[in-house]
């Protein structure tokens, strides 16, 4: 018999500050700031949210391959993600190719290309 009940993966509370946009991120516990450019409007005090998006879509990719990597036995020293990922000495070309067949398939990838379903819930408005 399938498990079709919902599982809560990761939770996050945002609360604006009195700064035009700047908020304060409680992510599962983890302090973190948003905001705008100051060309935008803000005071750059964090990233703005597409900068959060890409930290946890890089996140996710770094800690992938590292995982799959350290599975493999390979002697992957790190990995860098930009846009892009960037993989350190050590690895082949094939085991390079791997790596990035690996890469297109994190969770986030998947969820942001899937088109993951966001359901809002309005508790409070201050």
């Amino acid at each position: 018999m399938s498990d079709d009940r919902d599982h809560t993966i990761a939770t996050a509370t945002v609360t604006s500050e009195d700064k035009p946009y700047g908020v304060r991120i409680d992510a599962g516990g983890h302090a973190l700031r948003g905001d705008e450019p100051v060309a935008q409007g803000g005071a750059d005090t964090g990233p703005p949210p597409f900068g959060l998006l890409l930290s946890g879509l890089g996140a996710c990719t770094a800690i992938t391959l590292r995982m799959y990597a350290e599975r493999q036995g390979w002697p992957l020293a790190g990995v860098d993600v930009k846009l892009t990922y960037v993989v350190k000495d050590g690895i082949d070309e094939d085991q390079r190719a791997k790596l990035a067949e690996i890469a297109e398939k994190t969770p986030v990838t998947r969820a942001v290309r899937a088109g993951t379903e966001i359901r809002t819930i309005t508790t409070g408005v201050r």
